[in-house]
């Protein structure tokens, strides 16, 4: 079958934490009859009242319907909810926070277990789900005929990028780009905390901030450039003896500030290991070598 084919097909979806309610609504706005299942069975009832079937168990839900969409805590919590069910001619789409390695360990057990398997990684809160223009969207991995099959009902909550038949890539583009925002928010933490003690009015930094973020945002072609060519010099304006230069203005504003500098120094001394191997006209590229084990 094709999307056409079934539109508004009939789905279940297993956990509903605040995601999974999010994600449970969209497909009920969007005329899909929706069975769902919560470890918790008070959280279903509101959406029994917007149309949804309840079902007792994960078992029972999953027997409903040919898609089924689990969102729960964990991989372990997939594991022992799909326990008693039967996956035999099930399309298992598994939007569950994982690693990599979990989702290529999770599609082998589906596919011993009788069902097509789609990773997915969901790179939006819950107000954004089913929220045209907010930007969401979902990455998908492993079966590309069950992505192909059921896009329709899938691209109703969020946006779809599908990246490749391997089902950990999904995972992996969400925890690389979750970590990426992890560091952006350990910098911009040190900021707020440099200015902390004086007379400036974090809603008057928190502008300058945002627009100096998103005008270094596209160093990271840069660095893809660098990693695709092997010359880690080009096009480089500030090297990385420069910067390395540089660090110590940081690091002394920091302790003037009475600010701990634990949120920039490990990085800082990546720095320094490659400049001390010789790479003083690279940019920062050469520490994601340092980096990979």
């Amino acid at each position: 079958m094709d999307d056409d084919t079934f539109e508004k097909s009939r789905l279940t979806l297993l956990g509903l934490g605040a995601m999974g309610t999010a994600l449970a609504r969209a497909w009920l706005a969007a005329g899909h009859p929706t069975t769902v299942w919560n470890r918790t069975p008070g959280r279903a009832e509101p959406l029994a009242a917007e149309g949804a079937t309840v079902a007792g168990t994960a078992a029972e839900a999953v027997a409903a319907s040919g898609l089924v969409v689990v969102c729960l805590l964990d991989d372990a919590s997939v594991g022992e909810a799909l326990a008693g069910a039967d996956l035999t001619g099930r399309d298992l789409v598994n939007l569950t926070t994982g690693t990599p390695a979990q989702a290529r360990a999770r599609a082998e057990w589906a596919g011993e277990r009788g069902a097509r398997y789609l990773d997915g990684g969901i790179m939006a809160v819950p107000p954004m789900i089913g929220a045209p223009g907010s930007g969401g969207y979902v990455f998908y991995s492993g079966s590309r005929a069950l992505f192909d099959t059921h896009h329709s009902a899938l691209a109703i909550p969020a946006g779809t990028r599908y990246v490749g038949e391997d089902p950990g890539l999904a995972a992996l583009h969400d925890v690389a780009l979750l970590s990426a925002m992890t560091g952006m928010f350990a910098g911009v933490s040190h900021a707020f905390a440099l200015i902390r003690k004086e007379d400036v009015a974090p809603e008057d930094f928190a502008p300058l901030l945002v627009n100096w973020l998103t005008a270094m945002a596209p160093y990271a072609y840069g660095i893809a450039g660098h990693l695709e060519s092997g010359d880690y010099t080009k096009g480089v304006v500030s090297n990385l003896a420069m910067m390395v230069e540089g660090n110590s203005t940081l690091l002394r504003t920091a302790d003037e500030q009475g600010v701990s500098a634990e949120l920039l120094t490990p990085f800082m001394a990546l720095m320094e290991r490659r400049l001390a191997d010789g790479h003083g006209d690279e940019g920062t590229t050469g520490v994601i070598d340092l980096l990979t084990r």
